[in-house]
């Protein structure tokens, strides 16, 4: 029965080399990726460790700021459609984290929860911002919430949607796509450093949303394409080598006094919204808003109903960045 066992361990790994190398994929250099996904918005900012932000400073540069901080293994092109719904009332901010994007590879070689809210920290000092709110999808979001524990002085409001951070201990069911899981696993972390297939993006992204006619073939494409800029999939390599400090961050949510908005899709099947309520528990004041039938990503997936969301939430919580001078009114007698 040993000899069974092993000889049907030895086979499936023999496969899995096999899928590995039939899916070899090179990475591909920032300079052919930036002819197609930069705007005449995109900025290459370099900070003081030296690393270079690929960063979209759009919107009414007078408004409020709103940061953006993207999910993993995806980018600030994530955020485009809330950039033109909310661009008239509000100054967007969206960057490309260490090891995504075109940003790429970081000097420091720092891919924890840790070194990207000081990568963050670093965008926005390079900017010259000092009051702003910043919102954070899945990795992101996890992110963004540590953020506010560690910089409350400089943030108006804290944006969670579809958020990383809290310890996987509510037993909710999850789906997680296949990347992620040859992600977690050892020896098929090691292959994905040289492999890449089309097929995997797509699956991901089909777990990712549950309206499975919002993923279209430039969106698969994209997300594959940055996913092999040059260094991005050994940053993810290292990046899922390392260990989490999700109890850490946990512990300081109570202390967050930022105005706060969660949303959540109630089909997430990469952190289902258990976590969603969970956030909205531990963080005092805060606001919940689920919505039906919708997955991992809805500012892509119900862009406008999202959006307006969180107009209305900034509008309400955020005082207008330049505010008209009000003439003092002498009461008579």
């Amino acid at each position: 029965m040993k000899r069974i066992i092993l000889a049907v361990l030895a086979l499936l790994l023999v496969a899995i080399i096999g899928l590995a190398f039939a899916a070899y994929r090179p990475d591909l250099t920032r300079e052919e990726l930036m002819t197609r996904y930069t705007t005449p918005a995109s900025q290459f900012i370099t900070l003081p460790d030296g690393a270079t932000a690929h960063v979209r400073d759009e919107g009414n540069k007078s408004g409020p700021v709103l940061v953006l901080v993207h999910g993993s293994n995806a980018s600030l092109q994530t955020w485009e459609p809330w950039v033109k719904l909310l661009g008239d009332r509000f100054r967007l901010i969206s960057l490309d984290l260490p090891g995504h994007g075109l940003t790429g590879t970081v000097p420091n070689g720092d891919y924890s929860r840790d070194g990207m809210a000081a990568f963050v920290h670093e965008v926005a000092q390079k900017l010259g911002l000092t009051r702003y709110a910043i919102a954070g999808n899945s990795m992101g979001g996890g992110i963004a919430a540590e953020y506010a524990e560690l910089y409350p002085d400089e943030l108006t409001v804290l944006i969670l949607i579809d958020a990383a951070g809290l310890p996987r201990t509510l037993g909710a069911p999850e789906k997680p796509p296949l990347a992620f899981t040859m992600a977690r696993t050892p020896v098929l972390r090691t292959l994905m450093r040289w492999s890449m297939s089309h097929q995997i993006m797509e699956e991901g992204l089909s777990k990712a949303f549950s309206d499975q006619s919002k993923i279209s073939l430039d969106m698969v494409d994209r997300y594959e394409n940055l996913n092999l800029c040059c260094g991005n999939r050994a940053a993810t390599v290292a990046r899922f080598s390392l260990p989490g400090n999700d109890a850490q961050v946990t512990a300081r949510l109570g202390e967050i006094r930022v105005p706060t908005l969660i949303l959540w899709g109630e089909e997430d099947g990469l952190i289902p919204v258990a976590y969603g309520h969970e956030y909205a528990r531990l963080i005092t004041g805060s606001k919940l808003i689920i919505y039906p039938d919708v997955g991992h990503i809805p500012m892509e997936e119900i862009a406008e109903q999202s959006a307006g969301d969180v107009r209305s939430f900034l509008e309400t919580a955020v005082a207008p960045a330049n505010p008209v001078p009000v003439t003092p009114v002498t009461t008579l007698p």
